[in-house]
């Protein structure tokens, strides 16, 4: 039995989807089948996919954490107690003492301090989420510090909510890294990126054991975390993307979780004994993207038409049954402001006449960039065969997730369709994201989805702005309100489905914590039974 033992988990290391039959996994070690070729690189100061930022969880600690089950409130993390000033703008954090990194070292308020700075210097994609508050490389430090040992003061340039701003603290990009093992591992004044996209330097409940792209993710167990011993000694991410592979590997055995089922396998399982399905609801927004560089999505018009060439309806009665609901604005069911009414249906006729008004009576042919699998596959397919009922024919080009989304992220696509996840739980996270572009050229300094879509909208900027200064709750709601009216109607993204996410698990795995977000997943209490 541990020959068997020992060949599932070199397979499982080497990414091979041949596994013994019914090899049970050792007690000690979780795997999970799970999609990750969207990793681009492993530093929290970059990570902005979806399995990495449920990686960082593992391996990280931040300041405080978005409180799920009471959202008005947050949870401490390495700071036990924090204050804001009266002036609203300084906030000062108490970090806890005896907390030690994996290499054995202190973890200390100038790790804290020197996390958010090198975020800020290194300027990567989620840079902006603490950015936003007026820091820039060169005023930073002066910013962010760190008095002493235990305390770590934060000032903002405004006063804005402080749920807004303990909320971006809570995001990712704020996990704390060692600095005395980064900075020992930098190179050319890249405070340690090259080698942190390989390697860890947390203090979280488990540290890298090793990835491979496309194929696995491995952490091990750390034994001192702060918290208590984790339950687990390893955990695998294991690439696979085909649904059926995933389903046989999780009825043999071989895998303890599956995360990418379809509907049809989600209702087989409820009959196997040995599985349970657990629905998620998520705040992740599957929508379709309109490059508006792209001569025909100029229009307001076309782009309307398209909307309603999309088979919302027929999509969550299929393929996304027990994976979504239909969803069709920016904001998800449980953020402040959130939108619940769907005015887009599959409506030929209507498209048809936008078409015309838009100057294209017979349509047009246009390209949509899809990650290669499902249900983005299934979701292209059926706007292939609505949108020809209006004369527009869509070209699939089908690539790996990290491909795809590189190609988004430079607009170099006309549509694609895209899984956004908001960064943390205030609604301006997604206002900003599809309703702020600062800067329409190439440089911008911060390259949002409205950006990806080369979307000018210098007012809609300024009233994203305006609301998320605004402190009276009431006004803000309405705000944004009137924010997801405007983009859903006018914009170029067709907001299609928010996510439910099913993991089914065998059955004597407990203890894991499934947050709205993958940032809000939890492993190192988990167990089997």
């Amino acid at each position: 039995m541990r020959t068997i033992l020992r060949s599932a988990i070199a397979a499982i290391l080497l990414g091979c989807a041949a596994l013994p039959a019914r090899a049970e996994m050792p007690k000690d070690t979780l795997v999970q089948a799970y999609r990750i070729d969207d990793i681009i690189t492993l530093d929290p100061a970059e990570v902005f996919e979806f399995s990495t930022t449920e990686y960082i969880n593992q391996v990280y600690d931040r300041l405080i954490y978005y409180n799920a089950q009471d959202p008005a409130n947050f949870l401490p993390g390495i700071a036990e107690s924090w204050t804001v000033a009266d002036d609203g703008k300084s906030y000062t954090f108490k970090i806890r003492d005896g907390v030690r990194f994996h290499s054995g070292n202190p973890l200390t308020a100038e790790d804290a301090a020197y996390s958010l700075r090198r975020a800020i210097k290194l300027n990567l994609s989620p840079a902006f989420i603490v950015g936003q508050f007026g820091l820039t490389a060169e005023n930073v430090d002066a910013m962010v510090t760190a008095p002493d040992a235990r305390t770590l003061v934060f000032k903002t340039d405004k006063a804005y909510a402080p749920s807004f701003v303990l909320n971006c603290l809570s995001a990712t990009v704020s996990s704390v890294v060692d600095s005395k093992v980064v900075e020992a591992n930098a190179k050319d004044g890249d405070f340690g990126h090259a080698w942190l996209n390989t390697h860890s330097a947390g203090s979280g409940p488990y540290e890298l054991g090793g990835w491979k792209p496309n194929e696995s993710l491995v952490m091990n167990r750390f034994d001192d975390y702060w918290r208590g011993k984790p339950g687990f000694k390893r955990i695998f991410f294991r690439h696979v993307l085909d649904p059926t592979s995933q389903l046989l590997l999780l009825q043999k055995g071989d895998v303890d979780i599956a995360r990418g089922l379809t509907g049809e396998q989600l209702e087989s399982l409820k009959s196997n004994p040995d599985v349970t399905v657990q629905e998620v609801p998520r705040g992740t927004l599957w929508y379709l993207s309109m490059n508006t560089q792209t001569e025909p999505l100029k229009k307001v018009e076309v782009r309307q038409a398209l909307k309603n060439l999309i088979d919302y309806q027929g999509m969550a009665d299929s393929f996304m049954k027990g994976l979504a609901v239909p969803h069709e604005n920016f904001l998800p069911k449980g953020f402040l402001g959130a939108l619940d009414d769907m005015p887009f249906k599959l409506d030929v006729d209507k498209a048809r006449q936008l078409l015309a008004q838009g100057g294209y009576p017979n349509g047009f042919k246009v390209s949509i960039d899809v990650p290669n699998g499902s249900p983005y596959l299934e979701m292209a397919q059926s706007m292939q065969a609505t949108f020809a009922k209006a004369g527009v024919e869509l070209q699939i080009i089908a690539s790996d997730d990290k491909q795809q989304t590189s190609k988004v992220r430079s607009r170099k696509y006309q549509t694609a369709i895209g899984r956004w996840g908001p960064d943390y739980q205030d609604p301006h996270t997604n206002a900003q994201n599809f309703g702020m572009n600062l800067d329409n050229g190439e440089n911008p300094p911060m390259k949002t989805t409205a950006w990806r879509t080369a979307w000018d909208i210098p007012e809609l900027t300024k009233q994203t702005e305006a609301a998320v200064l605004e402190t009276d709750t009431a006004r803000r709601q309405a705000m944004y309100a009137d924010l997801q009216r405007q983009i859903r109607d006018t914009g170029p993204y067709a907001f299609m489905f928010q996510q439910v996410e099913a993991v089914a698990a065998r059955k004597n795995v407990q203890g894991l914590v499934w947050g709205p977000g993958t940032e809000n997943d939890f492993f190192w209490q988990g167990k089997k039974e």
